[in-house]
C-alpha cells in the first residue's frame, strides 16, 4: 500500500479501513514552557520534529482555564508534568455563582489562541493537532479542590449547577476561538466518569450533559478524541459521546482494546502502560506490547499510544520504540 498522509491514516483508521501502518502519538506536559504561548509552542514542535507522531495534542498546562478566574497554581517538579494548586478561587458554595463568563482572547485562554495559531502556522496543514480542553466538571475540581466539589455538588447542587454553566459558556466560547485558529479537533479530557469519584446518576446529573454541548460544539472537526481517566470508568456512559477516536488506562481498567471494539465504533487509542511500559520498561518490551495491541485489535481502528500522558522521566529509547514499532 503506498504511504498515506497522517491525516489519511488517521480518516481510514477512524472509518475502519486499511492503513499502511498503524498511526502512533504520544504526548507529555511541559511545564514552565507550558505557561506562554512561544515556550509551549517551541516545546511542541521540538518534540514531533523529533518524533513525527501522526497527531500533536497541545499540552497546556490545567491551569490555562482557569487561571484567569484567579486560580493559583505552581510547578513543583512533579513527573506527570502537573501543576500544585494554591488556595481554591472556590471556598463556599455560593462563590459557584460568582463566576464570571470569561473572555477567550484575554488573559492565558488569549495566551493558548496565540499558541494554536503559531502551531497551526508552522505545521501548514501536514500534521493534525489537536487542542486540549478540559470538560467543565474537571475545571470545577480544579477550582474548588476533588473534596469540596464533590461535596458541595451533594450538598448545594444547584450551587455547583450554576457554576458548571458558567464555566461551560466560558469553554464554549474558548472552543469556537480556538477552531478558527485551524485546529482538526479537541481532546475532550474526563476526570470524574469513574465509579470511584462519583455515582453514574451523578455523572449524568453533572457531567454528561456539559460534556455533550461541548461536543456539539465541535461538530464539522473532524478528529475529535475523548479520554476517560482513571480507573473504574463509566465507558459505557460515555461510549456513545460524538467523537472520531476514545483513550483511556486501556492496561489499567476495563475495557480492553478488544472489548472496546465492540462498545465503540471509532477509533482506539492505547496499548501503552505510561509507567510499566514508557517509563520502566525497555525498547523491546515496549515493542511487544505494540505487538500486542496490534494482535488484540487485528490492527483495526487503532492508535498505539499511551493511557495517558507519559511521565516526564521517559527514556528516550522507549519513546523511540514506540514510534518505530509501527513501521
Amino acid at each position: 500500500m503506498p504511504e498515506m498522509t497522517k491525516r489519511q491514516r488517521l480518516e481510514a483508521t477512524i472509518a475502519g479501513q486499511s492503513v499502511d501502518r498503524p498511526a502512533v502519538a504520544l504526548w507529555r506536559h511541559w511545564p514552565v514552557d507550558d505557561q506562554s504561548a512561544a515556550g509551549l509552542v517551541r516545546a511542541t514542535l521540538d518534540f514531533q520534529r523529533r518524533y513525527d507522531f501522526d497527531f500533536i495534542k497541545m499540552m497546556p498546562a490545567s491551569n490555562y482555564c482557569i487561571l484567569d478566574w484567579g486560580a493559583e497554581s505552581s510547578w513543583q517538579g512533579n513527573f506527570e508534568g502537573t501543576r500544585e494548586w494554591g488556595r481554591r478561587v472556590i471556598q463556599q458554595p455560593a462563590d459557584w455563582e460568582r463566576l464570571a463568563r470569561l473572555d477567550p482572547y484575554q488573559g492565558q485562554l488569549g495566551e493558548m489562541l496565540r499558541a494554536l495559531e503559531m502551531v497551526g502556522a508552522a505545521l501548514g496543514g501536514e500534521v493534525p493537532f489537536i487542542q486540549t480542553i478540559f470538560n467543565p466538571l474537571s475545571q470545577a475540581k480544579n477550582l474548588a479542590g476533588s473534596e469540596q466539589l464533590v461535596a458541595h455538588l451533594r450538598q448545594h447542587p444547584g450551587a455547583v449547577q450554576a457554576g458548571l454553566e458558567t464555566i461551560t459558556q466560558s469553554t464554549l466560547d474558548f472552543i469556537a476561538a480556538a477552531r478558527e485558529t485551524g485546529i482538526d479537533g479537541i481532546f475532550l479530557a474526563l476526570q470524574h466518569a469513574s465509579y470511584n469519584l462519583l455515582s453514574r446518576d451523578e455523572y449524568v446529573a453533572f457531567g454528561r450533559p456539559y460534556d455533550l454541548r461541548l461536543l456539539e460544539a465541535s461538530q464539522g472537526l473532524w478528529f475529535n478524541l475523548l479520554h476517560v481517566h482513571g480507573v473504574h470508568i463509566m465507558f459505557d456512559l460515555v461510549a456513545d459521546y460524538p467523537v472520531q477516536a476514545i483513550n483511556w488506562h486501556d492496561q489499567e481498567t476495563p475495557p480492553s482494546l478488544g472489548e472496546a471494539q465492540g462498545l465503540f465504533s471509532g477509533a482506539l487509542a492505547g496499548g501503552l502502560h505510561r509507567e510499566q511500559d514508557l517509563l520502566c520498561g525497555t525498547p523491546e518490551r515496549v515493542r511487544d506490547r505494540v505487538r500486542a495491541a496490534i494482535e488484540q485489535t487485528g490492527g483495526c481502528r487503532l492508535i498505539i499510544a499511551a493511557g495517558c500522558v507519559m511521565l516526564i522521566p521517559t527514556p528516550v529509547g522507549n519513546i523511540r520504540a514506540a514510534r518505530e514499532a509501527v513501521g
